[in-house]
């Protein structure tokens, strides 16, 4: 999900009445049109899909390709809409505004919970023996592998992308371009980098990666994209993914939207403003890049990166060149979440409630299956355990048969 910062847009003061409820209106309005027609999620209207029909046998293959394991009822989190966490053969999950909780993927079972104490702004990150969570009051809460909390720290911003856990460190981006290492037993901060902000900004929840052993892949406001030295916090690169054409206000925000991809030696990303590029990891050189717009996660398998548009068609790329390997709109205007990899197939949900299988190798619907409700975030997988959550409230753990 991603906001705009209205508080950081500077206008001139209004001195009357009517300008103010204009400028409040104008706000409300924007973010509304926005939210509706680009980003989707539990709950919005939905556009009637351009192909409603599909074959009867992908409507009953389901039966034949994937069984229902588990079902679990999660409380929603409000207004943010988060995508389950895989740590190994565990699932972490919000449960509700201020708790995490974990479930053990094969069966579903609740292995233990957390109850914060304050709204949860992002989801959980973790490595198996450390989870981390943000919160509304700007915090950072460690938990240990039974949940049981060990530190809190500020994280001098509030904090929308999920904290990175590993290396002995938790990485934590605020969205005022503050990003701050803390060791991860005792909470001591170790280093902190920070990029100037900007007056207009999307509020996204990009996460960060690791570059091996050596930094931490962040992005930042602009369409930027920095590997931070992992011991010391010092930008080995930076990288503009898109340069603005327009002097607008709207036409400058050129965020990063979703989690930037790595495959191999490269890293990709896609900016608000359209553009899908791979950089190389050790200096950030540009590989190729072509205009693509996505507003949601992207994936990759180990030759091509699958993305969705706003309009909800899947495209392949090949992750070497940048070139189209297939196209499916199909599924045009229903809504699609992020796509997943899945062995030899890539899975979409979408917010009539189906989760959809394509083929890896040439795009086409294998098979789709029906859920509870809408799919408006990305499946995940844990181990065999293909995880949805649906927009009414439900975890469901699927099993390839």
């Amino acid at each position: 999900m991603i906001f705009i910062d209205f508080d950081r847009l500077m206008l001139p003061p209004l001195s009357n009445s009517l300008l103010k409820h204009m400028y409040y209106f104008f706000r409300l309005f924007i973010s509304s049109i926005i939210a509706m027609t680009l980003f989707g999620g539990c709950g919005l209207f939905v556009r009637k899909p351009v192909h409603e029909q599909m074959s009867l046998i992908q409507e009953t293959q389901q039966d034949l390709m994937m069984r229902q394991i588990w079902s679990i009822p999660i409380a929603k989190a409000g207004h943010y809409d988060f995508a389950p966490v895989v740590v190994g053969h565990s699932i972490l999950t919000l449960d509700g505004k201020d708790s995490v909780i974990c479930i053990d993927a094969d069966t579903g079972v609740k292995t233990w919970s957390a109850k914060i104490g304050s709204d949860i702004t992002a989801n959980p990150g973790s490595d198996g023996d450390t989870t981390v969570v943000a919160t509304a009051d700007g915090n950072v809460i460690a938990l240990d592998s039974s949940g049981k909390q060990i530190w809190t720290a500020p994280a001098g911003g509030e904090v929308l992308a999920p904290p990175l856990v590993g290396r002995g460190l938790v990485v934590v981006r605020a969205i005022n371009g503050r990003v701050l290492a803390f060791d991860s037993v005792s909470g001591a901060v170790k280093w902190i980098y920070t990029q100037p902000s900007l007056p207009l900004m999307l509020r996204t929840y990009s996460g960060m990666i690791f570059l091996g052993d050596s930094a931490v892949v962040a992005s930042f406001p602009g369409g930027k994209l920095a590997a931070l030295d992992l011991q010391t916090g010092h930008p080995l690169w930076i990288k503009s993914l898109s340069h603005i054409k327009s002097i607008t206000e709207i036409e400058l925000m050129n965020d990063v939207s979703g989690t930037p991809v790595p495959f191999g030696q490269q890293i990709c990303a896609s900016t608000f403003q359209g553009r899908l590029v791979c950089v190389d990891a050790m200096n950030g050189g540009g590989i190729w890049e072509r205009e693509f717009l996505s507003l949601k996660q992207m994936t990759q398998d180990d030759q091509m990166v699958v993305a969705v548009n706003p309009d909800s068609s899947i495209f392949s790329f090949s992750a070497s060149d940048g070139k189209i390997y297939w196209k499916n709109d199909l599924l045009k205007c229903r809504g699609l979440s992020a796509p997943l990899a899945f062995g030899h197939l890539f899975v979409v949900g979408d917010l009539q409630g189906y989760v959809h299988f394509l083929s890896r190798d040439t795009g086409e619907l294998v098979f789709r299956m029906k859920t509870s409700s809408a799919v408006s975030t990305q499946p995940v997988l844990a181990g065999q355990t293909l995880v949805i959550k649906t927009c009414d409230g439900n975890l469901i753990g699927y099993y390839p048969k």
